[in-house]
């Protein structure tokens, strides 16, 4: 049997070390909030599952429209995070705007809302602001984080 209690020298006289650890902030950079993907995916289902959920899809069918298209475009944003977050989470403040016009929308968009079909875009509009404002904290942290590692080396 080999000896697997040997120990080898530290990582740090490693001759690559300074560009292994570039690569590590590279690939870790901007995931602060990979735990905000799955609840915003969620988010964008139910927000275009919704109108079959509270059964409005024949008193409201301009808003059972937007809502499916809203929520389609909320979940592809919470895919876009997931798959390429360096790139996508500049785009933060898009989901926060889609949140602001779901909160507004049931009056622009439907045709006398009842008070249940507004308070379902509310909720789901406030937490796509909130949502959006957490990726987008959370990118700009990460990104002067970068740059003060940066200045560092």
């Amino acid at each position: 049997m080999s000896n697997v209690s040997h120990t080898r020298g530290d990582i740090t006289t490693h001759p690559d070390v300074s560009e292994m650890r570039e690569r590590y902030d590279r690939v870790l950079g901007g995931r602060d909030v990979a735990l905000v993907d799955g609840p915003v995916f969620l988010l964008g289902l139910y927000c275009a599952a919704s109108p079959w959920i509270l059964h409005y899809t024949t008193s409201q069918p301009p808003l059972v429209t937007h809502n499916l298209i809203m929520g389609i475009a909320i979940g592809v944003l919470a895919l876009g995070f997931t798959t390429t977050p360096a790139r996508m989470y500049g785009l933060s403040w898009a989901m926060s705007a889609v949140g602001v016009w779901l909160i507004i929308s049931s009056w622009v968009v439907g045709d006398s809302p009842d008070a249940g079909i507004i308070v379902n875009n509310a909720i789901i509009g406030g937490l796509a602001v909130v949502m959006g404002l957490i990726c987008a904290a959370a990118s700009a942290k990460s990104k002067g984080a970068g740059a003060r590692r940066t200045s560092q080396t």
